[in-house]
């Protein structure tokens, strides 16, 4: 790693100048915690630990709960969570984020950025192998281009590799890519996984055994997936980063928080995401103390109510604009998060460059939006408590995932604070998969609470723009705007912050204006680990950027069963 930054030293300082970092996002300094230490965290006394212990050890098992069971472990074919955080131990980028949220090599031993930021030359590391022992080379690069930008590919990440102009291999292991305008995210897009050629160029990627058994270059790999039930990674010994300490990783999937909790107090997991009420009363005492370290961070993701442009409940601005003013975001917080976050306005992180901290929000004003209904020619006229329009009730539905609580618990007090206006909102859960499968990506729902991950540049082309309202798409709200497009074609084509900053800031005033969202809540990451799992570190970019240097005493090394 030394050596590239010495090699490439020039380079870097460029285009760290050009694109001032891409809008990596810096901590709240007032989230209650200091972001550079680790908060919360709880270690045994050190005379319980056997000195023989005190040093990175080889073996054992890491077990850790999913919420939902993944989709597809070729990343770029799914959008939910979970594939995603499986398939990150499985393959390999050319770039990953470091614990500074730079952006640095993996895959790639070096690259030059030339003509202002428009010609990109990459030269790969010759000692990455596949599972199967072939080597990652130039053409993987090129193939997975390739079929990013096949219009038969079933991805919504297809947009960033359409912007290339050119993709021209130069050897085995380089390669160049040239763009005709600035693209903000054209590094960005080279820390997507890179696929392999010899094992999909023939292949039909909806339907490939490889979608659940895939081989990739990374640090672990599948072993065993029993469905519905759990997944099991083993350790890469060939990884060319050198092997990861933990032997196993288990993905043991539990759609219920609070089976989680219980899971994990009995000793069958070894972590998971504390709610604020376990976080904050249901993990005290001397036993927690001894045998868990917990973490807490500002996250980078929000949750939203998202509307159905497409319904008639919500293609008038007043009508969205009024459930806004009815919405008490602070009630949300203190109410489900308890106080363990701050209400959201907007899809970025408070207290980062992007944010646009000169927003007034919506606050709680029922009477504003009783006011705003009315005018929208919503009327209770027969004195049922429920306005009605042209002989309609207004009565939606609100779905979301089961399992999540805190979206669950959510969705009751938004019921509740609705009713009193004279909407009637009913609640229903459904299972994950059938979730984004036949209602998300179908369209077919009135409302919608959900949550975004805050990326670390600020496009979000994928989520606005007009383009991706499709079946599938990741606009699955269908909101359209000509202005936003031109927004989000100029944001990502210049590398300018302060252009940007200005450009994001309108963004954020229609979305505010339009409110296709409404923007909930930005929640703290509340992480817990048994404290035999040695090596955790909070850093800007949050908790796991050093998850293969994780590693567990030898005396503590048990494997429990995996009967359940």
């Amino acid at each position: 790693m030394e050596d590239f930054f010495q090699k490439n030293k020039d380079n870097m300082n460029k285009l760290t100048l050009a694109l001032i970092i891409l809008g990596c996002f810096a901590f709240l300094p007032s989230c209650g915690t200091d972001t550079k230490q680790e908060a919360d965290k709880q270690i045994p006394a050190s005379s319980s630990i056997d000195p023989a212990d005190a040093k990175p050890q080889f073996g054992g098992r890491l077990t850790e709960p999913a919420l939902a069971e993944p989709m597809c472990l070729i990343a770029s074919l799914s959008t939910d969570s979970a594939s995603h955080t499986v398939a990150d131990k499985i393959f390999v980028s050319l770039l990953k984020y470091n614990k500074d949220i730079e952006l640095v090599p993996e895959a790639a031993e070096s690259f030059e950025v030339l003509d202002g930021g428009k010609l990109f030359k990459f030269k790969l590391r010759e000692d990455i192998r596949w599972f199967d022992g072939k080597p990652l080379t130039a053409e993987d690069v090129e193939f997975t281009y390739k079929m990013m930008i096949d219009p038969d590919t079933p991805t919504a990440y297809a947009g960033d590799f359409l912007n290339v102009k050119e993709f021209k291999l130069t050897g085995k292991y380089s390669f160049e890519v040239r763009y005709d305008k600035v693209f903000a995210r054209s590094l960005i897009t080279w820390a997507s996984d890179i696929l392999p050629k010899h094992i999909l160029e023939n292949e039909d990627l909806n339907t490939t055994k490889y979608r659940r058994n895939p081989v990739g270059a990374g640090p672990y790999k599948l072993k065993e997936w029993v469905p519905g039930r759990r997944l099991i990674l083993e350790a890469n010994d060939d990884y060319f980063e050198g092997r990861p300490y933990i032997d196993e990783i288990v993905y043991r999937i539990i759609p219920d928080l609070s089976t989680q909790f219980l899971e994990l107090k009995s000793g069958s997991l070894d972590s998971m995401s504390l709610t604020p009420q376990q976080y904050l009363f249901q993990t005290k005492g001397a036993g927690w103390k001894n045998d868990f370290q917990k973490f807490k961070y500002l996250s980078f993701s929000y949750a939203y109510l998202g509307f159905n442009m497409e319904s008639n409940f919500f293609k008038d601005v007043r009508v969205r604009r009024a459930i806004n003013y009815a919405i008490d975001k602070e009630e949300i917080v203190k109410g489900v998060l308890l106080g363990q976050g701050y209400p959201a306005s907007g899809p970025y992180k408070p207290g980062t460059w992007v944010f646009n901290d000169k927003l007034k929000p919506y606050g709680y004003h029922p009477e504003k939006a009783k006011e705003l209904l009315k005018e929208a020619g919503w009327i209770d006229s027969d004195g049922d408590g429920i306005l009605e329009r042209d002989g309609v009730p207004f009565s939606f539905t609100l779905i979301t995932n089961q399992g999540n609580s805190l979206r669950i618990k959510s969705a009751t007090i938004i019921q509740n604070r609705l009713k009193a206006i004279g909407i009637e909102v009913k609640i229903r859960t459904v299972e994950w998969a059938a979730f984004v499968k036949e209602f998300i990506d179908k369209g077919r729902f009135d409302a919608t609470i959900l949550g975004w991950n805050i990326l670390q540049d600020p496009d979000i082309y994928s989520v606005w723009h007009s383009s991706k309202a499709v079946p599938g798409g990741l606009n699955f709200v269908r909101y359209k705007n000509a202005e936003l497009d031109d927004l989000l074609e100029k944001g990502r084509s210049t590398l300018v912050q302060a252009e940007r900053k200005v450009i994001y800031d309108r963004i954020q005033e229609i979305l505010h204006e339009e409110q296709p969202y409404c923007f909930l809540y930005v929640p703290m990451a509340l992480p817990i680990y048994k404290s035999r799992i040695k090596g955790l570190k909070i850093a800007p970019v949050g908790l796991g950027y050093n998850a293969n240097s994780w590693w567990i005493p030898a005396s503590l090394q048990t494997k429990p069963s995996l009967q359940q």
